[in-house]
């Protein structure tokens, strides 16, 4: 089952809509896929949220009384109101309320991790593409010196330019990317014959991206935000290598 496959049999297999079959295909990969284990993860929290949001709310008498007399005014009997159920009443006059709620919620829990999921994406090919001869560097230099000022008038924002090769990242250089249709600068260090992307952009709204990490095709990604600025590392080195120039570049 491919990945793109599997992201729409995530919400069947979340609501348990996939037949023994299916189930047992989709959890084979599960174990092996980041970003299907992601998807779930948020559907559970999502799940969590709102039984967790109190959305149910009892009616005064007043309103359980004008419902009754409006439901006789249309010919309901009362034996029929009784095996409606209570609750089941109530739950036709809050529909409004607690859809207003239930997407709220949604777009508070589940948009973040869409919208960093779908940025890493595009940050993990933008990667990739370094990799092709003669697009890793637009100025390749170890000095943070003169990767720094290269930056300056090309970008409206300064990222942070930083040496780390005393614990092992090597500055190798830094060039210009585009990332969600904005510029970012994204800086290159080397680790073990590995090489390290470091991208930096400004927060463009009040969403921002969550602060995750995760692997993904073999390579490992961390994103945070830090202030005013947001960050991402990816390369194929171990994620405690990610880990550890990440605690560099924070302190």
């Amino acid at each position: 089952m491919s990945c793109d496959l599997a992201q729409t049999a995530v919400h069947g297999y979340f609501d348990g809509e996939l037949d023994a079959v299916g189930a047992a295909e989709f959890e084979r990969h599960l174990e092996n896929c980041r970003d299907c284990q992601e998807s779930l993860e948020h559907m559970r929290s999502l799940r969590v949220a709102l039984r967790q949001s109190d959305l149910y709310h009892r009616a005064s008498a007043r309103l359980r009384d004008q419902i009754r007399r409006r439901l006789k005014l249309q010919g309901t009997e009362p034996s029929a109101i009784a095996r409606f159920g209570r609750r089941s009443l109530l739950a036709l006059v809050l529909t409004p309320v607690s859809v207003a709620a239930a997407l709220a919620i949604a777009l508070l829990v589940v948009r973040p991790g869409i919208q960093t999921t779908r940025v890493t994406a595009e940050l993990i090919d933008a990667h990739v593409r370094s990799l092709q001869p003669g697009h890793l560097t637009d100025v390749q230099s170890t000095d943070q010196h003169t990767v720094k000022p290269w930056f300056d008038g090309k970008l409206d924002f300064i990222p942070p330019v930083a040496d780390y090769s005393a614990q092992g990242f090597e500055l190798v250089g830094g060039r210009l990317d585009v990332v969600d249709g904005h510029n970012v600068a994204a800086l290159v260090y080397g680790r073990r014959k590995h090489t390290i992307s470091f991208f930096a952009w400004p927060a463009r709204d009040s969403h921002g991206l969550s602060a995750m990490s995760g692997s993904r095709h073999g390579y490992n990604w961390s994103t945070w935000q830090s202030g005013d600025m947001q960050y991402c590392l990816v390369s194929d080195v171990s994620a405690a290598d990610i880990g550890e120039l990440k605690g560099l570049i924070n302190r």
